[in-house]
């Protein structure tokens, strides 16, 4: 495992969700300080959004960001209980809808993201897929990845599954040309599909290259936007948004790298 510097921002340098937590309790202590020492609202308001945003700026991913900068007014909330303003039990209320858009679960995945709308034009010349695919968008969000390969696989038979119930709801409204399940995506068998597209974070693509690897038909593909899977080339590489590639593997490629003797799956490959 790769040691970070000790020179590196705190937001980099701990575990998620330490950095969102430290921004809020930073942000509730400033503003109950800046209150005591006399502040009006307005400059302690101005000085504790502009910390939040100092120290959610240095986090990995715009999703982050935005949990981070969210300890502002939650700091609001806090000092609102703590006048009498609100009842003790308020500040569960932000608690739980950010729960509800974000289970814990979900925590250890990639944030929300959207895949940019021009991202995977050309996938179809660069995987050779029939035009009626079945294509699944692994961890779907919103469904702007659902929307980038409607526009690159117009003919396809999309597919997604999202965790959180509130945002796989917004997505199946959306994305009314797919089908989108709420679900985990870890648990579902990949092994109907031609093609599994997925936006993850550097830490669990070998776990998604196994999953492809055991669950995949040797000819199927696995697509990743902007980050490699360790230690496999890519059979094609679609750069049509800078600085966010989509790496294009077959899982016969990826399979090599693991022992997969013990897989339950076999039948499904052979098909």
């Amino acid at each position: 495992m790769k040691v970070l510097p000790s020179s590196r921002p705190l937001a980099l340098a701990l575990p998620w969700p330490l950095p969102a937590l430290l921004a809020w309790l930073a942000a509730a202590l400033a503003w109950r300080s800046l209150g005591g020492l006399g502040e009006g609202t307005a400059a302690a308001a101005a000085t504790v959004a502009g910390t939040g945003i100092a120290l959610a700026w240095p986090a990995l991913g715009r999703w982050r960001r935005v949990l981070m900068a969210v300890g502002f007014p939650v700091a609001i909330v806090l000092q609102s209980i703590a006048t009498g303003s609100l009842p003790p039990w308020a500040w569960l209320v932000p608690v739980a809808l950010l729960l509800a858009a974000y289970p814990l679960r979900t925590w250890g995945d990639a944030p929300l993201f959207p895949t940019p709308p021009d991202a995977l034009a050309g996938l179809q010349a660069a995987t050779g897929l029939p035009a009626d695919a079945r294509v699944l968008d692994a961890g779907c969000g919103l469904g702007h990845g659902l929307e980038a390969l409607k526009a690159a696989l117009p003919q396809a038979r999309l597919e997604g599954i999202e965790f959180s119930r509130p945002i796989a709801f917004a997505a199946r409204r959306r994305c009314g040309f797919a089908q989108v399940l709420r679900g985990d995506m870890w648990r579902l068998d990949w092994s109907g599909y031609d093609l599994v597209y997925l936006f993850q974070r550097p830490d669990t693509m070998a776990r998604a290259a196994e999953k492809a690897a055991r669950e995949l038909r040797p000819d199927a593909w696995l697509a990743s936007l902007e980050f490699e899977v360790p230690g496999v080339k890519a059979g094609a590489v679609l750069r049509n948004v800078a600085g966010k590639p989509v790496w294009l593997y077959q899982a016969r490629h990826v399979a090599g790298l693991f022992d997969l003797s013990d897989r339950s799956t076999a039948a499904a490959r052979g098909r």
